[in-house]
């Protein structure tokens, strides 16, 4: 999902819904984002998730044969090209569940 079609997609639930919340956070382990609006929508309270992350040129595992050494790996990225990862959730009474693309929801 490019960023037009993304900005189209809020604009729509902001024209549409009652927005909760609308924010945007940095990835925990590692480079990205993760930008997520919250609303109340057809369904009840729903979240749309866009994940942005560099795309990943090339993993190496560093480590040792030695018994009990600990093996890490390592991530080259690229400083150019982005990934975009769309997810969309619907509220229910134990957390968020993630919306199969087979579920009625449309914008």
């Amino acid at each position: 999902m490019n960023d037009e079609r993304w900005q189209d997609i809020i604009g729509k639930v902001k024209d549409g819904f009652e927005v909760i919340e609308n924010a945007t956070q940095d990835l925990d382990p590692g480079p990205g984002s993760v930008e997520f609006i919250i609303f109340q929508g057809p369904l009840g309270k729903m979240k749309l998730e866009r994940t942005t992350k560099p795309l990943v040129l090339d993993k190496r595992a560093i480590g040792s044969k030695r018994m009990g050494s600990q093996a890490t790996v390592q991530y080259v990225y690229s400083e150019t090209e982005q990934t975009h990862t769309f997810k969309a959730f619907r509220w229910a009474e134990n957390g968020w569940q993630e919306m199969e693309a087979g579920d009625s929801f449309s914008l």
